[in-house]
């Protein structure tokens, strides 16, 4: 019992916090990419029927013009606004990805808080291990129970 693994990707993936807070950062990631997409889907589909309404004599070249100039801005807009956001969630992400680390290290300086293991290795780096050694599902228990504290000390 000397050395030990945990196969932190198994931990992540099945943690509280990921199935919480890491699915809610998914999902703003994706509604955030959807947005931007439908935005740029209308502008170009407004280019199209301006282009059409100018090749059919329906609007004059001047109003042309002035629409094509308003839907670039539009399109600016649109941009900035998404890089912006792009940011913020970035910053989010960082700031997920420390309090996991945190709760990671927490958890295992937890459980060899004895230090009856000398080494405590990480799995992904692992070739070959003899199951008894994986300390996995201990780790995800105290991570749980370390995030349930968290929220409870916020509350």
């Amino acid at each position: 019992g000397d050395y030990v693994f945990v196969d932190v990707a198994y931990v992540i993936g099945e943690s509280q916090i990921m199935k919480t807070e890491g699915k809610a950062l998914d999902e703003k990631g994706k509604k955030l990419e959807k947005k931007l997409a439908d935005g740029e889907k209308n502008i170009q589909a407004e280019a199209k029927q301006l282009e059409e309404k100018y090749q059919k004599g329906l609007i004059t070249t001047r109003g042309a013009q002035e629409k094509e100039q308003e839907l670039q801005k539009r399109a600016a807009s649109l941009q900035s606004a998404a890089q912006k956001e792009g940011k913020e969630l970035e910053e989010e992400n960082i700031v997920f990805q420390n309090r996991l680390n945190d709760l990671i290290m927490r958890a295992i300086q937890d459980i060899n808080a004895d230090k009856k293991y000398k080494m405590v290795f990480n799995a992904s780096a692992l070739v070959d291990a003899v199951d008894a050694l994986d300390i996995s599902n201990d780790v995800l228990a105290k991570i749980n129970e370390l995030y349930a504290a968290e929220k409870t000390e916020k509350k």
